[in-house]
């Protein structure tokens, strides 16, 4: 493993061992024997143990398994503290486990079952807390807190008889703090008087009701409330306190065999099936069947090391699992009647606490590949010479990938989503692909990033853009880097599985397996009157735009524009998210907006900055500023005061955000899936509306939503004001690729359909976590190769992280099992291998050239990207963030634009994208240098259909031109004749001459302004005016003889603007309609807003269309089919969407000039 530094300056390891042996699977397999040794000097019958439970794992009682972890758990501590020489450091750490250890007992055995029995509550009511407090002092001599009041009173409890009195007050204060209000909201932030709640299901959330609006409004009462600034940390989880308070709450089940959180509640035999709750909820415990109660009472011990290390046997990438994410162990506690073990936290807690020793990251890396309690599986096996390609690197795809490489065969992992590079110093990964000398991580603060501050780096699917900042997204660095820096592993952002790379190819290229893991699909449409009228947004392209284009940054010139009031449609979890998130993000959106507007208006002048905007777009601005200059002056105000800024205040006087859902409040599925993330939400000031089901989007003057009407049960209807509606109704698998590629991808319903390992079709089990046999297999070669499939794209285990996460522990070894029964397919060994992906799956830019004073064309070096290209398909291109340029305070990083394939050579592997320069980020790209790794996803889109003899007729206007050139020339060569008419505005603008002479037997050359174009060939045509104009007179035969008949037309395509478009689809049926077949067919290559590009994802493509005979309307997603019928398009649906974000955009472009000009990339006045 060259790319490893042989010895690092910092990290001296204990035994002998080098950094780089802990990335190196025989190295591994000799720490192992080291650390067997060890054990044997200290306890030979345990080393005998753990040897026969290894050499036969199956055989091994659970319970005895339990005692065995348990007992090793002192000497793994020990043995790893000497590895990593933090001897003291550990030891510190132990004993202030054993310093706490007084609040779990007193707690228990005093306050409960002692205090609380003794000193009744209206007694307790009587109690005189703060005199109570004094008297305590005056005996403990030292200041009161929870942990001096534990340790007094176990000593006191030594001899009963002679501090009879004392126990007496500590038992009426303590009956105070545990029954009483006053004493409750002293001692919140404690654990000592906290005693477990009754569970009322119907009750799970403290709300407020009101109907006085007429329809039922859940929120918190004030106390519950707290306020949130941005986009940082809103919960950082519990202290070493907190979780030990836990850990000791918990009964360590484990000893009887009914550790249920981890294995599950089940129903008595013979029906032997798992409970549900009352909501019908399977309490299936833990989907990774982790080793809970065994870890917690390690944890206890002090012994925190083990503890980690019993997690990780099951529960490898516990970075991506514990707090604010799963709850399924909760649910299955064995207190059913009480609040639950808080189990998550006390996980997280585990890992906090290792990863903030010194080298901490390195300790929970080893812990990954290297763990001695995990009797099967101890260090990775041998390299199986295997290749396996995982599509996805969400929960789904970063657990499996980590087990297989555990299992001994290399992965590359593929994600449609931008991946941003890291600093190679940490990720042993440069830009461009190359491995390079990765150095240990003493600290975590040399990775961890502020999380308002953060890259949006792209790892790790919907854990990147679907989980919000109340979870530490500094976690998927650390399991981004757990498989990064090892050389059996590479990764690649930007490659679209059935586009740039098809199931057919990636087996050509010598993978010998395929795991797909590409997460949700398709969002659940709201199919109501105006139900995309402009405000409307789907959740799942809100919270993309907001978490992966970098909006939620001040530095980002990303445009997400949205208004309030915000009404938020649905009841799931991604409700809850796009509810808290979307009332954050307003504060930033309006205060960057002010900020610029402010800067270029001293700098430009207010009419000049304002010149752009229409009328409405002018008031849009006008509200944004009015309402960030009132935030700033109560943060002036705040800060006068000594106070915290009343923002959410405000916000909620401006309409705030509500949740509305069709059902009642506990009928939700965030409410009986996770209630505590709705409590979560409505402590942020969200307002939750029950029992509403949407009818209409009413709209203002101008097309905008204005409000929303609800239909209630009973007939009754209620109207809520409404700028933005984001709607969070559900999404479907993404089976795109059952479509794209029928003959392999066959669907069984709504999800694919699955084999067993002969290829026979099986069904596996629904919605459950816990299927008796995971059928995970999906597709077999005919030799004997398969494509398997998890996570949201399974049927067993779709539905949250830690079940995707659980399906893929349970289904790598099928896995391995199917990879055992072939060879290798690829001769090249594995550095070879990866490098040949490197150089076809990394793009590059090759040359960038300026063809007009405002049009660009950037050729990029993306060879699998050029073959794959068909005519009509296009690619989305981004540069990284994390090596764009920055201007002041400004990130040059560009939103993803969706550009065509102008050509392609496929033998250099190069492809020539056109940009037109319209502000924005397309004005960033002329400044891309050659040989700067870029994002090109793609092909995308399905390819233009090309038919055999036809005659057709091509009308491109400005930058649609360059969509026409593969086309048109792929017509002729299927031996169709076309006619183009290719417009400008003016004559500088064209480009390309000689492509577009290519691409057509005729071509009308049309300029809006005089005197127009010169022909270069004889039978092309010139033509004064727009397109609609010209084809009307050579139709009339005004531009003389027609080599093609205008009216032998049987195909019509019309690229380029939305109002050219609309304007060829009208004219075909008024001035053109004598001069066209009534046969013909008319399409339109239709530019719809696009962000993910990725098919069925995002929905920020989706373009309505109505039926001319019916009325009736559909939808189609453009990033899917951007060839569309004209007569269905709803060209005024188009022009709204494409002015979403208007006001940003065209305020973001001026601001971008100004960033160009400072940095000298762009000539005029520089900024003051």
């Amino acid at each position: 493993m060259s790319a490893l530094p042989k010895h690092s300056a910092q990290l001296r390891l204990g035994f002998g061992i080098d950094f780089r042996d802990l990335y190196d699977r025989k190295a591994l397999r000799t720490l192992d024997g080291i650390f067997l040794d060890f054990l044997g000097e200290a306890d030979g019958a345990l080393r005998n143990r753990l040897a026969i439970a290894r050499k036969a794992p199956d055989e091994l009682a659970a319970k005895d398994e339990s005692d065995l972890l348990i007992a090793l758990a002192p000497h793994l501590d020990d043995f790893i503290a000497r590895l990593f020489g933090i001897e003291a450091e550990v030891q510190a750490l132990a004993a202030r486990h054993h310093e706490l250890a007084p609040l779990y007992s007193v707690k228990r055995l005093f306050v409960q079952r002692r205090a609380l029995h003794r000193v009744k509550g209206e007694e307790a009511q009587g109690v005189d807390g703060t005199a109570a407090e004094q008297q305590l002092v005056a005996r403990f001599g030292e200041p009161f807190s929870e942990l001096a009041f534990a340790r007094h009173v176990t000593q006191w409890q030594k001899d009963e008889t002679t501090n009879a009195e004392a126990l007496e007050l500590a038992a009426r204060y303590a009956a105070w703090a545990s029954v009483t209000p006053e004493g409750k909201a002293k001692h919140r932030a404690g654990v000592l008087f906290k005693t477990p709640r009754k569970i009322d299901f119907m009750h799970l959330v403290p709300v407020q009701t009101d109907a006085s609006q007429g329809y039922l409004r859940h929120t918190l009462p004030s106390e519950h409330l707290r306020r949130r600034e941005g986009f940082g940390l809103t919960d950082s989880g519990t202290d070493l306190v907190g979780a030990l308070d836990q850990a000791n709450y918990c009964i360590w089940c484990h000893e009887q065999g009914k550790d249920s959180c981890s294995k599950g509640l089940k129903e008595k035999a013979p029906a032997n099936a798992f409970k549900k709750t009352v909501f019908g909820v399977n309490l299936a415990g833990c989907p990774l069947e982790e080793k809970i109660s065994e870890f917690h009472m390690v944890k206890t011990r002090g012994q925190l090391l083990a503890a980690l290390a019993i997690i990780t046997i099951d529960n490898t990438m516990v970075a991506g699992t514990g707090h604010r994410i799963c709850n399924d162990c909760m649910k299955s506690c064995i207190y059913q009647k009480q609040e639950p073990v808080d189990i998550p936290q006390a996980e997280t807690r585990t890992l906090k606490d290792v990863l903030e020793l010194p080298w901490g990251f390195e300790i929970y890396s080893l812990l990954t590949r290297w763990n001695p309690l995990d009797v099967r599986r101890p260090y990775p096996r041998p390299a199986s010479g295997k290749r396996v390609l995982v599509v996805g690197l969400g929960p789904a795809g970063f657990t499996v990938a980590h087990h297989l490489m555990n299992d001994g065969h290399t992965v590359v992992g593929i994600d449609g989503l931008k991946i941003e590079p890291l600093d190679p110093e940490l990720s042993g990964v440069d830009p461009l692909g190359e491995r390079k000398s990765f150095r240990p991580i003493r600290s975590l603060d040399e990775m961890y990033e502020p999380l308002d501050d953060r890259l949006m780096a792209g790892f790790g699917g919907v854990a990147e853009y679907g989980i919000t900042v109340r979870w530490d997204k500094n976690f998927l660095k650390i399991i981004r880097l757990l498989l990064e820096r090892r050389s059996e592993f590479a990764m690649f952002g930007g490659v679209r599985f059935g586009g740039t790379l098809s199931a057919e190819g990636a087996f050509a290229l010598g993978f010998d397996h395929i795991v797909l893991a590409a997460g949700a699909g398709r969002p659940t449409l709201l199919d109501v009157p105006n139900g995309l009228a402009r405000g409307v947004r789907a959740a799942s392209d809100f919270l993309m735009a907001l978490q992966l284009s970098g909006a939620a940054r001040r530095d980002s010139i990303a445009n997400l524009q949205i208004r309030l009031p915000v009404v938020v449609i649905g009841g799931g979890l991604t409700a809850i998210d796009t509810a808290t998130e979307s009332l954050a993000y307003y504060v930033v959106q309006v205060e960057k907006f002010l900020s610029r507007y402010e800067i270029l208006c001293a700098e430009r002048g207010e009419s000049a900055v304002r010149s752009t905007w229409n009328a409405e777009e002018a008031a849009i601005a006008d509200e944004f500023v009015t309402h960030a200059r009132a935030i700033r002056a109560e943060r002036v105000a705040a800060r006068t005061e000594a106070r915290e800024p009343k923002l959410r205040e405000l916000l909620q006087s401006w309409g705030g955000v509500t949740i509305a859902y069709r059902r009642r409040l506990v009928d939700a599925p965030s409410y009986t899936l996770n209630h505590e993330e709705v409590e979560k939400a409505l402590e942020e000031g969200i307002v939750f509306a029950e029992g509403l089901s949407p009818t209409r989007i009413e709209t203002d003057p101008f097309g905008h939503a204005k409000a929303v009407r609800f239909a209630q049960q009973g007939g009754s209807e209620v109207e809520l004001a409404a700028r933005s509606v984001l709607v969070a109704a559900g999404t479907q698998p993404n089976t795109v690729l059952g479509r794209e590629d029928p003959s392999h991808f066959k669907l069984d319903g709504k999800y694919f359909e699955a084999c067993d390992p002969e290829g026979n079709p099986v069904k596996p089990e629904r919605a459950i976590s816990k299927p008796l046999q995971p059928n995970v297999l999906m597709w077999r070669t005919r030799d004997g190769r398969f494509v398997s499939y998890f996570g949201d794209l399974h049927p067993s285990y779709f539905g949250n992280v830690v079940k995707a996460m659980g399906g893929a522990k349970q289904g790598y070894p099928i896995v391995s099992a199917m990879l055992a029964k072939v060879g290798p397919s690829s001769a090249l060994d594995d550095a070879a291998f990866l490098a040949l992906l490197n150089r076809d799956l990394r793009p590059v830019i090759h040359e960038v050239k300026r063809l007009t004073s405002n049009i660009v064309e950037v050729v990029v070096r993306a060879p699998l990207a050029a073959r794959r290209f068909r005519p009509g398909q296009f690619y989305r291109l981004q540069n990284f963030e994390s090596l764009a340029r920055r201007a002041g305070n400004t990130t040059l990083a560009m939103e993803g634009i969706a550009l065509t394939g102008a050509w392609v050579d496929k033998a250099r592997g190069i492809l020539s994208t056109i940009i037109l320069e319209m502000g924005g980020s397309s004005d960033l790209c002329a400044h891309l240098a050659p040989g700067e790794p870029v994002v090109l996803m793609g092909p995308t889109g399905t390819p233009t259909e090309i038919p055999p003899d036809e005659t057709v007729v091509l009308a491109g206007g400005g930058l649609g031109n360059a969509v026409l050139f593969s086309i048109g020339q792929a017509l002729r060569a299927a031996g169709s004749r076309v006619l183009y008419f290719a417009g400008y505005k003016q004559a500088a603008d064209r480009y390309k001459v000689a492509e577009i002479e290519k691409a057509a037997d005729v071509v009308v050359w049309c300029c809006d302004q005089a005197p127009g174009f010169q022909p270069a060939r004889a039978q092309d045509r010139s033509f004064v005016g727009n397109i609609v104009e010209a084809m009307l007179a050579y139709a009339r035969g005004q531009l003389g003889e027609q080599s093609i008949s205008f009216h032998d037309c049987d195909r019509l395509l019309a690229i380029g603007s939305d109002r050219m478009m609309a304007a060829v689809a009208r004219a075909r049926h008024d001035v053109l309609k004598d001069y066209l077949k009534a046969s013909h067919l008319a399409i339109g290559s239709i530019n719809s807003p696009m962000q993910c590009m990725m098919k069925e994802v995002c929905a920020q493509c989706l373009q309505p269309h109505v039926d001319p005979v019916t009325g009736d309307r559909s939808y189609v997603f453009s990033c899917f089919n951007q060839d569309q019928p004209l007569d269905l398009v709803d060209f005024p649906a188009l022009d709204q969407r494409l002015r979403q974000n208007g006001v940003h955009e065209k305020l973001t472009a001026q601001w971008i000039d100004r960033c160009l000009r400072e940095l000298r990339l762009r000539p005029g006045a520089q900024p003051s």
